[in-house]
């Protein structure tokens, strides 16, 4: 009687490994959950590639929109609680695989390396780019320009001491901000604030700021007149945007990648642009922005 309870036990426990191994393979089957950063551009693409998803997939697509900054998206990826997001080559390349950017690099070549990387180091696959780049864009107001004589980053060279500089907190701690680009160029800033992306704009505009890291693809760099300063120490990466996937995902799911892939190059810098002033200046919401624009390129 023993032995056979024993014998039991271990069918039991037997059949419940499988199950439980059958469950943990099944886990990125027949859904997705889309997610980004927490500013205006990350929201209208988490909804850009849900609305496309839900139409052209049979997947259970789950939108998280603004979840947190690229490292708590990318922790998140780890756990399987999100499976997509779009970032951006540079940042991948710099903040997470730690490469030194070379100058003038292609940016394909920047771009192949950080799939290759992020395959090898995270299991993630980097799919096609989707058409735009997002650099960064120091940025004074046209009169400060004018003011201080500014044309290049070098030529804070003397009068950044004098001025303060408004960025995400992530700039000031990313291998690609503020450390880097300060030694690269030989000054410091008189002052550094913390700002959120989609405040700092308003602050440059209103003086409270003399300089901020603003986004190529913002629309806020014409609104207000602001005046992007040339990199000419080519310091900063192109930042080509592309959706990140865990691997897991697109093998659970077979024509996933080739989906996915039918958006890419269908985003300009101009369509970026004009989709965020959607956002940002007319209060539309993201997710009407991003149907709007499927429609209107037909992939609806």
């Amino acid at each position: 009687m023993k032995k056979l309870s024993i014998g039991f036990l271990l069918l039991i426990l037997t059949v419940a490994v499988a199950v439980g191994c059958a469950g943990a393979g099944d886990s990125a089957e027949g859904k997705i959950v889309v997610s980004g950063k927490d500013w205006t551009e990350q929201w209208i693409l988490a909804h850009i590639y849900g609305e496309y998803l839900k139409a052209h997939t049979d997947l259970d697509v789950e939108v998280k929109e603004g979840l947190g900054s690229e490292t708590v998206l990318t922790e998140a990826m780890k756990k399987g609680d999100v499976d997509m997001y779009v970032e951006y080559s540079g940042t991948g390349y710099l903040v997470f695989l730690k490469q030194q950017y070379i100058p003038d690099t292609d940016p394909a070549e920047i771009y192949e390396q950080t799939k290759k990387g992020y395959l090898k180091e995270f299991n993630f696959q980097w799919l096609e780019p989707i058409g735009f780049a997002n650099n960064h864009a120091l940025a004074v107001t046209a009169d400060t320009a004018k003011k201080k004589n500014l044309k290049t980053l070098s030529d804070l060279k003397g009068k950044a001491e004098q001025m303060s500089i408004g960025a995400p907190g992530t700039f000031y701690e990313r291998e690609d901000g503020y450390k880097g680009y300060t030694k690269q160029y030989g000054y410091e800033f008189g002052k550094t604030v913390s700002l959120d992306e989609d405040v700092m704009y308003t602050a440059v505009k209103n003086g409270e700021v003399d300089l901020i890291v603003a986004f190529s693809t913002d629309p806020r760099i014409e609104q207000f007149n602001l005046q992007p300063l040339e990199d000419d120490k080519k310091y900063f990466p192109p930042y080509d945007a592309a959706p990140v996937i865990r691997k897991e995902v697109l093998d659970a799911n077979p024509g996933l990648e080739e989906t996915i892939n039918e958006l890419a190059g269908n985003i300009s810098t101009e369509e970026m642009m004009a989709m965020n002033a959607e956002v940002n200046q007319k209060n539309k919401k993201p997710q009407d922005v991003a149907r709007e624009f499927l429609e209107k390129k037909g992939l609806l």
